[in-house]
């Protein structure tokens, strides 16, 4: 496949040989059937190409049709996947406009797909005030043929709202373009139902919820995030000082983290000296459903831990913070800023300010006031690096983040994660510098020490075994060769 890279782009094929993650959403998509993965990968390559999918900017396509609102991401469903909205009653069937709506969806689809590295979404056909004009089956072939044969492994369902009888006609085509797995993900809905896969709170008025958002271009919609972040709540402004009271109960409460992540800290060396084959991050001990929070993303500027999950408590656990470690890799001090989808839930501290050449610092999240957690919460980490000349106090930040291009801001994105448990394997702010969940940290030393107990106790009792066996065997040979020398001795006796 890889010999025939003149049907491909060149940064296809090296992405390819490079992104097990990418080979491996193929393998998926296609039931781990090779013949059928390769045959995946080959068409989408082509199409890629020909689509010219990894130039498609903004500056290539016309004005017009990205201030239309027809297509667009925005808002999440109950699963927290990110919802991709198709305004059908926006789109006019025209065949000289129909490659350039074909490249809008592939850009859509590969904006997402590099930003948010290949996270399934959910795609929103949107079919309310829609008739016979707005029916174009070719351009919702070329939709069905993104997800099913170009994009593996990134549809998680299709909600269709409202559809006009007078298109049941046509969706029964469109199902015969399907798989069975895609037809499983056709969800019809309407006002009544179609909450039970979108909260209200992702939905327009107009489909019986209470988003008030509004697309416009530009700029491209950035997922809703809302910044800054302010670090005394929804209520103060960035600037403003804190409150004695505030300022005593956040040294407490660094106290108290320093104090947990001291002692995780001999816990966790406790853990290294009985086995250090592995990595921090690649350590074989970590619990199945704690994975995501003992990863790390490295990027450019910063490493960030947690790499994709920060994990809250549900109101019954009442676990009301996460703690987010940044680490400047860089040799320059690196300014940062954390933006929200849900800027009146959260407090952020610091949420605006610069990391020093090869340090690490905390950012401790907690919820404000009676908020809870939802998956549909999304944070944002934006990093740039600044001149060593220049100030880090919040005016001179605040000046740099006017100034510096888009081009050099490294951005990572969190989603939130509420956990059920009583005792959640999270990445809360009672956790070790490793980002370790301290009393799995606990149970982890306990166990291993136990194991070394079991053990050795077996290999006593194998020891033992074997002296017995090597014993019986001397006293066999002996036995037997005495019985051999009385024989000897009663037949020469009576010779």
């Amino acid at each position: 496949l890889l010999d025939k890279s003149d049907k491909y782009d060149s940064r296809d094929v090296e992405r390819l040989q490079q992104d097990d993650k990418w080979v491996e959403n193929y393998l998926i998509w296609r039931h781990d059937v090779v013949d059928d993965t390769l045959k995946m990968i080959d068409e989408s390559f082509q199409w890629r190409k020909e689509y010219t999918v990894n130039d498609l900017t903004e500056s290539v396509l016309p004005k017009w049709l990205l201030e239309n609102g027809s297509l667009f991401l925005h808002g999440y469903d109950k699963e927290g996947y990110k919802l991709f909205w198709f305004r059908v009653k926006h789109h006019i069937r025209d065949p000289k406009q129909q490659l350039e709506k074909k490249k809008l969806v592939a850009f859509w689809l590969e904006h997402y797909a590099k930003r948010d590295h290949g996270k399934p979404l959910t795609v929103v056909f949107d079919m309310s005030e829609t008739g016979i004009s707005h029916i174009d089956l070719d351009f919702v072939r070329f939709i069905v043929n993104c997800f099913t044969d170009y994009y593996p492994n990134f549809l998680t369902k299709i909600v269709i709202f409202e559809m006009p009888w007078i298109m049941n006609a046509a969706f029964k085509i469109v199902k015969g373009w399907l798989g069975p797995d895609a037809i499983s993900m056709l969800k019809f809905t309407n006002k009544g139902d179609v909450q039970e896969y979108i909260s209200g709170e992702y939905l327009p008025p107009h489909m019986g919820g209470t988003d008030s958002f509004k697309y416009s271009y530009p700029p491209l919609v950035d997922d809703d995030f809302q910044t800054p972040l302010c670090e005394n709540g929804p209520v103060a402004s960035e600037d403003e000082p804190e409150s004695k009271e505030e300022i005593d109960a956040d040294t407490k409460e660094t106290g108290e983290l320093n104090e947990e992540q001291n002692l995780n800290q001999k816990k966790m060396n406790s853990i290294e000296q009985i086995s250090k084959s592995e990595e921090t991050d690649k350590t074989e001990f970590k619990p199945k459903n704690a994975k995501k929070a003992l990863t790390t993303f490295k990027g450019p500027l910063l490493h960030i831990s947690p790499a994709e999950e920060l994990y809250f408590g549900s109101k019954e656990t009442g676990e009301k913070k996460c703690l987010i470690v940044l680490t400047n890799v860089t040799k320059n001090i690196v300014a940062f800023k954390v933006r929200t989808t849900a800027p009146e839930k959260y407090r952020v501290k610091p949420s605006n300010s610069s990391c020093e050449p090869g340090t690490s610092l905390d950012i401790i999240v907690s919820l404000h006031g009676g908020f809870a957690a939802s998956l549909q919460d999304r944070f944002l980490i934006m990093a740039a690096e600044m001149d060593q000349s220049s100030g880090a106090g919040i005016p001179e930040l605040t000046q740099f983040w006017k100034e510096v291009p888009r081009t050099k801001v490294m951005e990572h994105r969190l989603r939130c994660h509420v956990v059920e448990s009583s005792k959640p394997s999270s990445l809360t702010l009672k956790e070790n510098a490793f980002h370790i969940p301290a009393k799995t940290n606990e149970d982890l030393h306990i166990q291993l020490t136990r194991l070394l107990q079991i053990n050795k106790r077996l290999q006593e009792q194998i020891d033992r075994c074997l002296w017995f066996q090597q014993l019986s065997a001397v006293l066999s040979i002996l036995s037997v060769t005495v019985v051999a020398f009385c024989f000897y001795l009663v037949y020469t006796q009576r010779s």
